[in-house]
């Protein structure tokens, strides 16, 4: 068979041209110290959303290059004990807002704040993804009941 008689006999194919844009959500917030300055900065300000939920949520905060925060995102919710992150999802938000830097941030409704294994190999994914894309992850904070990890004071990254 010729193939390039069939492929000259095929229909041409469409192909869509999109755009792609942010859409900022009706909520915000005001940050009254402007500026992230340490690990408890952050972890405060991740717990106004992630507050007390019964299962793992992930959210990203993206900073500009004086480390003020311009965009929190929720990234996943998963379930009593595991979150599904990916880096491409992770990252999305943070191109469109054009993110200097990142802090990760998730919560162990368990209470207890210990990084797992699976929590230090996203880390390390994103933290590698981050590099590539130009766009660093400054920290991964886990939330606890009324205390929290920095993966990065812990050397973990």
């Amino acid at each position: 068979m010729n193939t390039k008689a069939s492929e000259s006999n095929q229909p041409a194919k469409r192909v869509q041209v999109i755009g792609l844009r942010m859409v900022r959500e009706s909520t915000s917030i005001l940050y009254p110290g402007r500026v992230i300055r340490s690990p408890k900065d952050a972890a405060d300000l991740f717990r106004q959303f992630i507050g007390d939920c019964d299962r793992e949520s992930f959210y990203i905060l993206c900073l500009n290059t004086k480390n003020e925060p311009t965009a929190l995102h929720q990234v996943s919710t998963g379930t009593l004990n595991a979150s599904l992150v990916h880096p491409r999802e992770t990252f999305k938000l943070a191109i469109l807002a054009n993110s200097v830097a990142i802090i990760a941030c998730h919560n162990h409704p368990s209470g207890q704040p210990d990084p797992s294994p699976e929590d230090v190999e996203l880390t390390e994914r994103l933290r590698d993804s981050g590099s590539l894309l130009g766009i660093d992850l400054l920290d991964h904070i886990i939330l606890g009941d009324g205390n929290f990890v920095s993966m990065k004071e812990r050397g973990m990254m």
